[in-house]
Formats: C-alpha cells, sequence, structure tokens
C-alpha cells in the first residue's frame, strides 16, 4: 500500500482504528484491485468523532480563532492541496475511476480555488443594526451552528467535501466528514493535510464507513447540530427522517434528470458538443447531468447523428491515460445499474442508435461506452428516473412550450441546459425552467462564488457562494440593548 494511502478514521488530529475493529475494501474500479482496507466507522466511532468535534467547539483554540486565522489556515489548506495535487488526483482516479485529467486538470484546480474563496470569506461573515422602534439599540451577529455532520457521495469525493467542508470551517463549525465507502481515500488526506496546515483537534474529522451505520448514525447523533448531504433523493429523505428526531438544520443536494434543450437556431456544432459533455463528462456520474436532451423536430435526425458520431469517439481506456475520455464506472453493482437502463430503454421502445455495450480495459474494470438512445419518449424509464451514467435520452419538441412542458416533466430540478442564438427566448425559457441552475449555451460550469443547488425533489439549500456559508453554517442571533437604563 502506497504512503498516500490512510486508511484509518481521522478523528481530534489522529489515525484510530474502528472500535469494533471492522473493515472494508476500498477498490479500484478499473482494475478491480483492493488499493485499502479501510476502518469501518459504527455509531461508537461517530460518538467519538462527535465528542472530539463538540471539544472543538468548546475549545478556545478554535471557539475564540479570529476570522482571519481561520481564513489563514484555510488557504495554507489550499496551497497544501496544491503542492500536493498530483498524487491526491491519482488517488482520487485510483478510487473513483474517472480520468485522471479530470481529477487533476478540472476537480483538483476548482477544489483549491473552493477552498481560497471560502477563505476569503471567513472574516467578512458580519451581521447587522437594525433600526428599531423604541429607545433600543439592536444588531445581530452570525455564528457557527455547531457541529456539522457532512455526508458526500462518490462521483466528485473530494471535490463535493470541499464544497461543504470550507465553508462550514470558515464560519467557525467542527465538522465531522463521512465520505462515500466507495471513496473514502482523498477525504482521509484532507483530514490530515488539515492537522498538517494548523486545524486544532475536533475542527474536523473524518469517518468512513456505511450508510445505515455510521451515515444514519451521524444524522440522529444529538450532538450534531446541522446536517449537509449531497447523494440521492431517496437516500435524502431517510436523512430527512432522522433528522426530525433532533430538529437539525438539514439541506440537502439531491438527484437530477436535467434537460439539455436544443432549439433549431442554436449552433448544431456547439449544442452537440455541449450536450456531449453534459453527459458524458464524469461517465455521466454527476447529479446535473443532462441526461435529457430535447431537441426541436427540425433537426432532430441531425442532431441525433452529429451526437451519436461524438459518442463513438469517446475512448474508454485506462483512466490513468491522457487519451482515455470515459474511465471506469465506480464499482460492478453501479455499472449493472447502468446496463440495466439500457435494457429497459430497449424493451421501451426506444431506439439505441450507439453505445450500450459492458466493456474492460485489458479484461478488468467496470466499462460501459457512450449510450445514446433516439426516439424516447418523456414518460419512458430512461427519461424520468436517474441513471447515473453515459447513456442519454433523446427526445423529439415542437415548439417553445412543448420543450418548457417536456423539460418541466419531471420530479427533479437541478439543472438545465438552453441553446439557442435568440437572447430573448434564452432568458424566457431560463424563467421557466424549474431548475436551480441554468446554462445557456454551455453546460457544467461552475464556480465557487455561484450558489449551486436543487428545486422540487432535487433538493434545497445551496452550495458553493455566499449563500452557502450564510444559510447552512451559521444562525443568526438578535442582541436588544436597552439605552434609557
Amino acid at each position: 500500500m502506497s504512503d498516500a494511502v490512510r486508511n484509518r478514521l481521522w478523528i481530534a488530529n489522529e489515525w484510530v482504528d474502528a472500535r469494533a475493529g471492522e473493515t472494508f475494501p476500498t477498490t479500484n474500479p478499473a482494475t478491480g484491485e483492493v488499493i485499502a482496507h479501510v476502518a469501518e466507522a459504527r455509531a461508537e466511532d461517530v460518538d467519538a468523532a462527535v465528542e472530539a468535534a463538540r471539544g472543538a467547539m468548546a475549545d478556545p483554540a478554535w471557539r475564540r480563532m479570529g476570522p482571519h486565522e481561520r481564513s489563514r489556515l484555510l488557504w495554507k489548506l489550499a496551497d497544501a492541496l496544491e503542492a500536493d495535487a498530483d498524487a491526491i488526483a491519482a488517488l482520487e482516479t485510483a478510487d473513483n475511476g474517472k480520468p485522471y485529467f479530470e481529477s487533476r486538470k478540472v476537480d483538483l484546480p476548482s477544489i483549491v480555488e473552493n477552498f481560497r474563496y471560502f477563505a476569503g470569506m471567513a472574516d467578512k461573515v458580519q451581521g447587522a443594526t437594525i433600526p428599531v422602534s423604541g429607545p433600543f439599540f439592536n444588531y445581530t451577529l452570525r455564528e457557527p451552528v455547531g457541529v456539522v455532520g457532512i455526508i458526500t457521495p462518490w462521483n466528485f469525493p473530494l471535490s463535493l467535501a470541499a464544497w461543504k467542508v470550507a465553508p462550514a470551517l470558515a464560519c467557525g463549525n467542527a465538522v465531522i466528514l463521512k465520505p462515500a465507502e466507495q471513496t473514502p481515500l482523498t477525504a482521509l488526506r484532507l483530514g490530515e493535510l488539515a492537522a498538517e496546515v494548523g486545524f486544532p483537534p475536533g475542527a474536523l474529522n473524518v469517518v468512513p464507513g456505511f450508510g445505515p451505520t455510521a451515515g444514519s448514525a451521524l444524522v440522529r447523533h444529538p450532538g450534531v447540530d446541522a446536517i449537509a448531504f449531497t447523494g440521492s433523493t431517496e437516500v435524502g429523505r431517510i436523512v430527512m427522517r432522522e433528522a426530525a428526531e433532533t430538529l437539525k438544520k438539514v439541506s440537502l443536494e439531491l438527484g437530477g434528470k436535467s434537460p439539455n434543450i436544443v432549439f433549431a437556431d442554436a449552433s448544431l456544432k456547439d449544442a452537440v458538443r455541449g450536450a456531449s459533455t453534459g453527459i458524458f463528462y464524469g461517465m455521466g456520474e454527476v447529479c446535473a447531468a443532462g441526461s435529457r436532451v430535447l431537441v426541436e423536430r427540425a433537426v432532430y435526425g441531425d442532431f441525433v447523428a452529429q451526437l451519436a458520431a461524438r459518442a463513438e469517439k469517446m475512448t474508454v481506456g485506462d483512466p490513468m491515460e491522457s487519451t482515455t475520455r470515459l474511465g471506469a464506472i465506480v464499482s460492478e453493482e453501479q455499472l449493472d445499474r447502468v446496463m440495466s437502463y439500457v435494457e429497459v430503454g430497449k424493451r421501451e421502445g426506444a431506439r439505441l442508435v450507439t453505445g450500450g455495450e459492458r466493456t474492460t480495459v485489458n479484461g478488468k474494470g467496470n466499462f460501459v461506452t457512450a449510450t445514446v438512445f433516439a426516439e424516447v419518449e418523456p414518460t419512458m424509464k430512461i427519461a424520468q428516473e436517474e441513471i447515473f451514467g453515459p447513456v442519454v435520452a433523446v427526445i423529439p419538441f415542437e415548439d417553445l412550450d412543448d420543450a418548457v412542458a417536456k423539460a418541466n416533466e419531471t420530479i427533479y430540478g437541478l439543472a438545465a441546459g438552453i441553446w439557442t442564438r435568440d437572447v430573448g427566448k434564452a432568458h424566457r425559457v431560463a424563467s421557466e425552467i424549474q431548475a436551480g441552475t441554468v446554462w445557456i449555451n454551455t453546460y457544467n460550469q461552475y464556480d465557487s462564488g455561484s450558489p449551486f443547488g436543487g428545486y422540487k425533489q432535487s433538493g434545497f439549500g445551496r452550495d458553493l457562494g455566499w449563500e452557502a456559508a450564510l444559510e447552512k453554517y451559521t444562525q443568526v442571533k438578535s442582541v436588544w440593548v436597552a439605552l434609557d437604563r
């Protein structure tokens, strides 16, 4: 096992074994080889992490640390991540299966940017004075929520951890991070780096484990003040139910079935490229993946042909090779899920234009070719249910109203794309789409300063941006002072 791999729990700035002594394997989805056996956190380990986090909130070293010092620590953590980016990206690719160029050239730079953005916010969280009636001086304070439990998925393991950990720490909270059991390794490295740059014990704890045990214990724990969760809508419902007993503050970023709408007046070349990026980037294992492409009837045939041609050029291969564009699906279980939807699509009458083939690289791994379905009806399962793989359903529409109706015909509302040269049409459709993010003539753009989150059953609350810090990781205190006493 490489020195870069850590496989124990990270609690109070120390490596510790799980109390029960149990471990679980984390494997390389491109080869099937076990990278490490990781300590499996259970309820008693979550108890220990909560104790450490509450200790940090009571310790003047963290509780009274000034915002400028928190900012300095976050900036140092960003520097440490940047300095170790090659090794961290390789670890991310080994654990998740995504191409190395995505991990190194896209994910790691955005992670570093994220920590720097929230480092800049740490000393700008402030209250207000309010002109109230009577002889009183009234002001508000924004204070940390307390102990924040963060539960992240396997598709962007370190990126999505950074989206939540950085603002939570910037606002002075203590964090317990429960990464997905499929991809725990970079989260553990993050915890170690945080200690190395000077975060005090208990400020950031990392407890790998399974949802029904470690995740559930974190959500139910009375010592946890807030939960920030990214994952499936199904699990999000469970999180809400289990958090209700202790009335925790909860934010949920959940699933999606995002529409990518192509009007006949769009640049077809750009729209095809954008649709391809929208569904095949990250093997389609993206919450906001443009998995439904709605195309105006006049250009439908040309669009399908060009998208299929582009899909056929998506190279499946070793994730560490620079020519690879489709890496490995994160697990055999997830690959089975993807393939089951391919079969469902064919049974329901959609036309499989290209792809849909299970494959291997050098006889190993969980791989599938880029898949395009045409003649898809909006009510089909492949148009309604989240697949989380490189499978796109191309649906025709007749006019603007039909496009909007079909785009909104889903329980989800995470993101959407619009392709048109008509600026007025673009803004009108953007206003009518029920989604938290709308991209016009682009797709999959993110920035630390721009909030991201869903409508409808894609969740509530926002990651990134000013809203993330203020809404999720602070609480407001109103202070009244009598002036006539």
